[in-house]
């Protein structure tokens, strides 16, 4: 399986320590408050909830939404649904599309956002993560609309990943996801903080959503994630609030950063740069309990998710200092 964050059990066996402030998922700190749940909510086999879906839809501003179990399910059963094909994913981007597009037959070569359109020629299914994870790359969305017209008109696709999206609404394109060629995923866990209930939607067209409803098989939702969801998607207040919290420390965020001589890109909900010394920027927050992502490969560099209060604030500026400090 290939390396993720919010690892703390791994980050405990190589420091030695359980006291973490984790930065490096980029998820929501302040997760949605989780109603409480009917006595018998584990013991009913999950059935569908129609309801579901269509909170979903209403909310993502989709025509249509298969639940699914994490974004993650998704990206592992589409590449199963199409013949052999040659496919482009961006890169660098979210590790999970070029790993399992690299399976099951297909031509997967990756390649740097500034090349994709021409590339688009050359290839019949085409993954970009708008915003871009981990670098927070945006494309706009009469570009991606435009690409995904072409490759429907040759049988082909364009996977748009929007999982942090939430914060950059008018940057979506689920609206158009009843066009042919395109799919669209979305995930709860991001913006809403409830990872855990592994909970995401796939927009396309209905007969494409039901061939991965086939694939994926019966129950893949369990009932709890299901009454959780509703009520996030539902909850316009939250949601309204949040958004607005969240831009508001991103570019917090950032401008601590460029107060320590860092100039990061990324979103609301993290941050990353091209860390010339990324092993040793990552080794100096581990060993003051602050867990950051340390990319290695094509995204060579760090990411920071948000701190989730003022003590931890303060921990991160401390060690930012400190670092600073070190680098002069």
């Amino acid at each position: 399986m290939l390396e993720h964050g919010g690892n703390l059990r791994d980050a405990t066996l190589r420091f030695g320590r359980d006291d973490w402030l984790d930065l490096s998922t980029g998820i929501n700190p302040h997760w949605y408050p989780v109603p409480a749940l009917a006595d018998n909510a584990w013991h009913r086999l999950p059935e569908a909830d129609p309801a579901l879906a269509r909170a979903a839809a209403e909310y993502y501003d989709a025509p249509l939404m298969l639940p699914v179990a994490g974004t993650q399910a998704a990206i592992q059963a589409l590449p199963r649904l199409r013949p052999p094909s040659r496919v482009v994913v961006a890169a660098p981007s979210y590790a999970e599309h070029a790993h399992h597009w690299s399976r099951h037959g297909h031509n997967m070569r990756q390649v740097p956002y500034a090349e994709l359109d021409a590339a688009l020629p050359d290839c019949d299914v085409m993954v970009v993560c708008n915003p871009n994870n981990p670098t927070g790359a945006t494309l706009p969305p009469q570009q991606l609309l435009g690409w995904a017209a072409q490759l429907a008109a040759r049988g082909g696709w364009l996977v748009v990943d929007e999982a942090f999206g939430d914060t950059t609404r008018d940057n979506s394109v689920a609206a158009h996801s009843g066009r042919a060629g395109l799919i669209v995923l979305r995930s709860v866990g991001k913006f809403f903080g409830l990872a855990g209930v592994r909970l995401g939607f796939v927009a396309a067209r209905p007969t494409l959503l039901s061939e991965l409803a086939d694939l994926l098989g019966p129950w893949s939702v369990s009932g709890p994630a299901q009454d959780i969801a509703l009520a996030a998607l539902r909850d316009r207040a939250w949601q309204s609030a949040m958004r607005q919290q969240l831009n508001h420390s991103g570019t917090r965020l950032q401008r601590l950063l460029v107060e320590h001589h860092i100039d990061a890109s990324g979103c609301a909900l993290f941050q990353w740069w091209p860390e010339p010394r990324a092993e040793q920027f990552w080794r100096h927050m581990a060993e003051r309990g602050i867990w950051v992502r340390l990319f290695q490969q094509a995204a060579r560099g760090i990411r920071l998710g948000l701190p989730p209060d003022e003590a931890a604030w303060r921990r991160l500026h401390l060690a930012l200092t400190e670092w600073t400090k070190e680098a002069t």
